[in-house]
């Protein structure tokens, strides 16, 4: 059992350097020399904005607030969403240098002598967005319409876990619908776009199909979070072959957070109750990697279907 389990692993990691192999032999991404950090493609970013646009499209009846986000969050509202306790290991910090011209000298001297220099850069009051939906929840502080608030989002996000599998990139865009209000009208939400996404990846032919899921909480304490997280279906993925079918990535992310973003924001419904949320994500570079994998390097032979629906 353990020689299987061993092997169907190696068999795993061998596809999906071959497939990367393959990425960027074909052009479709560039090699930056960091593990998870990829120049882009004329044809990668028309795939991928063509994506991007089915999203917008297939939300127009949701009547959402539409807001585009740099790639950096305050740190005060970092600290405030709780991300820290539970994913520390994911977290990319942005840090710059307040020195002096002696302070200067001395760094120069100390990149040259092949030292480590790092230390003369200080953490700034901003964090690297670790998903699409994180700037929202500050904004909606208070108390909502009667109908609660939805966004339509997106976002350079940044996940600091290097790998040399092409799926899971350090950077990646993330869109996402973020729902706001009562517990009925976020779970409604979150079910709604629960089968739109499905039906939207199947379109383009994506063969998804909807696994419960759980997040990667850090330590021990995370697997008992992990574990409820499950065990509520709090998480839902739809999970599709990108390297191989022996793998299965997830591509779409649609999450109940209950009022856990509602309480660290004071986000109140009409009725004066905290506030719970749901989130729908669109992985765009997962979802373009899946695409590539199953039509070939050339969209211009891809199928008319898929083609018209991405407008390419």
């Amino acid at each position: 059992m353990i020689d299987s389990v061993a092997d169907r692993v190696t068999a795993i990691d061998a596809a999906r350097s071959e497939y990367l192999d393959a990425l960027l032999s074909n052009g479709v991404i560039t090699d930056t020399g960091v593990p998870g950090v990829y120049g882009k493609s004329r044809d990668f970013e028309r795939v991928l904005g063509g994506f991007d646009r089915f999203v917008t499209e297939s939300g127009v009846d949701q009547n959402a607030e539409v807001l585009r986000f740099p790639p950096v969050i305050s740190r005060a509202d970092f600290e405030r969403s709780g991300y820290l306790k539970s994913f520390p290991h994911l977290t990319g910090s942005i840090h710059g240098f307040r020195g002096n011209e002696r302070d200067h000298a001395q760094m120069l001297r100390m990149l040259e002598s092949g030292e480590e220099w790092t230390g003369h850069f200080h953490s700034t009051d901003l964090i690297l967005t670790p998903a699409a939906c994180y700037p929202v929840y500050p904004l909606a502080s208070g108390e909502l319409p009667a109908n609660g608030r939805l966004f339509d989002v997106q976002s350079y996000c940044f996940r600091y876990e290097p790998s040399s599998d092409p799926a899971r990139m350090q950077v990646f865009r993330m869109h996402e619908y973020v729902r706001i209000g009562t517990p009925d009208n976020v779970r409604r939400f979150r079910d709604l776009w629960l089968e739109r996404s499905k039906a939207m990846l199947k379109s383009v032919g994506l063969d998804a199909k909807a696994v419960v899921a759980n997040d990667p909480f850090f330590g021990r304490g995370g697997a008992i979070l992990a574990a409820s997280q499950v065990e509520q279906a709090l998480k839902f993925e739809m999970v599709v072959p990108i390297s191989t079918p022996e793998a299965l990535t997830a591509v779409v992310s649609c999450n109940y957070h209950q009022d856990h973003f509602g309480k660290a924001f004071g986000i109140v419904t009409a009725d004066g109750d905290v506030a719970h949320t749901a989130c729908v994500g669109f992985g765009l570079e997962r979802i373009t990697l899946a695409l590539f994998m199953v039509h070939g390097f050339t969209p211009s032979s891809w199928p008319t279907a898929v083609r018209t629906t991405l407008g390419l």
